[in-house]
């Protein structure tokens, strides 16, 4: 195991009806002026939002409204709320929602301190050294976002799709759980929920550090019954337990605990990046193909880890099998398990035409550099190799 310092200072309140608490979490930490970062009307329609503005305004808080916030949020969407946070001389920013609305205000809260311009943040060129603080309500789990440092904006004039990590500056303050606010929720958009974070597992998983049993072992058992709540809420859409145990798995997958002391590898994310950049596809769906398409690709290079994945989280039973014939089972078991969620795992039938492979590629080679990933380091003549397997699905 690696040295490591592991800090989550987010407070979660976690429950029914606590969204309620939204107000008093705010006026704890000294906040007057909020901005409310959203995405979609459902927020409205299902009278959260009143709720929200409800607890706020008992509390003593002003507020203004930022709504419209889409799926792989933009660079142009976090220009506009820099915008009118400065104008409205916000001092903490609420979002509510999903993984979108929450990495849109991350931006914001970057941007609104800085007097050049935000991206510079995420194209390397800066490190920001101060943030607005924020807060979160969550709807959709999934991406992890309410427990993280990380942000995700796809710049749409240059075509990229750019992840920073600054855990000590965008870490939420706190974040509001309730699973009731989860079952409302598209189909679609639990299934994209539940791969993203058990991708999120998978990118701290396969690693080649070694010494990490207790790490692998609780990390074994979040990926196994997120899958097996996940295929509960098919079948049973407002089970409560199911949707406690999916939401706060989304956190813990992607808090940093089950990446503690180990080398990360992060090359499939950065893969699905240039897909859902340019084919504007959901990042969840673009996972459920990327990911086997890549352990197709390692299981020859580094069966290790895939090996291990393949009976202590698909179940399949290792008697009289080989090493290649376990792994390859445990692919096939996974690609059932999404194709069980309703999700394809072909990159032709998910992008709706002949994806261009060469110009993701270029793209990618100028977001990352010559080499990506660290479970097996890949070449960019290898992560055009692992798009071809994709078209396979």
């Amino acid at each position: 195991m690696e040295n490591f310092i592991f800090c989550s200072p987010t407070e979660f309140i976690f429950g029914r009806g606590v969204q309620s608490q939204t107000g008093a979490a705010i006026a704890s930490r000294g906040a007057s002026k909020v901005m409310i970062v959203y995405g979609s009307d459902r927020v409205k329609k299902s009278g959260l939002l009143e709720e929200i503005e409800s607890s706020l305004t008992s509390a003593g808080i002003g507020f203004v409204e930022y709504g419209g916030i889409q799926p792989n949020p933009t660079a142009e969407s976090v220009y506009t709320g820099i915008s009118m946070a400065r104008e409205h001389k916000i001092d903490f920013l609420l979002a509510v929602g999903g993984g979108s609305p929450i990495d849109a205000a991350k931006g914001i809260a970057l941007g609104v301190a800085y007097p050049g311009d935000f991206w510079d943040f995420y194209n390397g060129k800066q490190k920001p050294q101060v943030a607005l603080p924020l807060g979160v309500v969550l709807t959709i789990p999934a991406a992890g976002s309410e427990g993280s440092g990380n942000s995700v904006i796809t710049n749409e004039e240059t075509h990229q799709k750019i992840s920073v990590r600054y855990p000590n500056l965008l870490r939420p303050r706190f974040a509001i759980m309730n699973p009731e606010l989860t079952m409302s929720l598209p189909w679609n958009q639990t299934a994209y929920g539940v791969v993203d974070m058990l991708a999120h597992i998978y990118e701290r998983y396969f690693s080649n550090t070694t010494g990490t049993q207790l790490v692998d072992a609780y990390s074994e058992a979040i990926m196994r019954d997120v899958m097996d709540q996940a295929l509960t809420l098919k079948l049973q859409p407002d089970n409560y337990d199911a949707r406690a145990d999916v939401m706060w798995a989304g956190t813990l997958a992607h808090n940093g605990l089950c990446g503690v002391g180990k080398v990360e590898d992060w090359a499939s994310h950065r893969l699905e990046h240039e897909i859902s950049a340019f084919y504007h596809v959901a990042h969840g769906a673009g996972l459920a193909v990327m990911i086997p398409a890549w352990m197709e690709f390692c299981a020859r290079k580094n069966p290790d880890k895939l090996w291990r994945f393949a009976i202590n989280v698909m179940s399949v039973n290792p008697s009289g099998k080989d090493t290649d014939e376990i792994i390859d089972e445990g692919i096939s078991e996974l690609k059932n398990f999404y194709h069980d969620l309703g999700l394809t795992t072909n990159l032709r039938e998910l992008c709706g035409c002949e994806p261009d492979i060469d110009k993701m590629v270029a793209s990618l080679e100028r977001n990352v550099g010559k080499t990506l990933g660290n479970y097996v380091p890949l070449s960019m003549d290898d992560c055009r190799e692992i798009y071809k397997i994709a078209l396979e699905g």
